[in-house]
């Protein structure tokens, strides 16, 4: 049976938030999207941006980075319920703007999903998530990847973009082992309680 994708349950925006002026990103974008999933999960996993969540005629359906995400994560026997996804950035830029700025006014954002939810392991895909994480313009997946550290007093890993890993499918093998390794590690975690 071929897995298929779906479109998870929207979390909107604290109060007040999705009216944010704090950097040039309201100007351009449609909307501030807060995360998707189950906002209780035990698992936050961190992308740079949202990305279209609907067609030109305003029909949701799933992108190829949401698609590749639920896979690995649905092979390693993860799902909606475990798995909460939010955004380094909570707006999607529609042109060029100043990247560190928005990084920087969307990091009091992300520290606040941190708090609010709890979380007891974060995933972060891509260099900029990690970057964001870390605290470090010089994190690399590659040097990261396939090992657990410890950031803001929790369990951290790191694994490449769902589109990068569409784009070099050989990265597909390395995504299901990062993807396997938070499912162990949730699974011991829970061991724990």
């Amino acid at each position: 049976m071929t897995f298929q994708p779906k479109i998870w349950q929207e979390d909107p925006p604290p109060a007040g938030l999705e009216a944010c002026m704090k950097c040039e990103l309201a100007k351009q974008r449609t909307r501030v999207v807060w995360g998707e999933g189950n906002p209780h999960a035990s698992i936050l996993v961190v992308l740079d941006n949202p990305g279209a969540r609907e067609d030109a005629a305003g029909e949701p359906f799933v992108c190829g980075t949401r698609a590749t995400l639920q896979e690995a994560a649905a092979e390693a026997g993860l799902g909606e319920a475990e798995l909460y996804v939010t955004y380094v950035l909570k707006c999607r830029p529609r042109r060029a703007y100043d990247k560190e700025e928005a990084r920087s006014a969307c990091f009091a954002h992300f520290q606040l999903q941190l708090l609010r939810q709890r979380p007891r392991l974060v995933l972060a895909l891509g260099n900029v998530a990690a970057q964001t994480l870390f605290a470090d313009p010089e994190a690399e997946v590659k040097r990261l990847r396939g090992s657990w550290h410890e950031v803001l007093g929790l369990a951290a890993a790191v694994s490449y973009h769902p589109l990068a890993v569409r784009r070099r499918p050989t990265l597909w093998g390395v995504f299901r082992r990062d993807w396997q390794m938070v499912a162990e590690k949730w699974a011991e975690l829970g061991s724990m309680l």
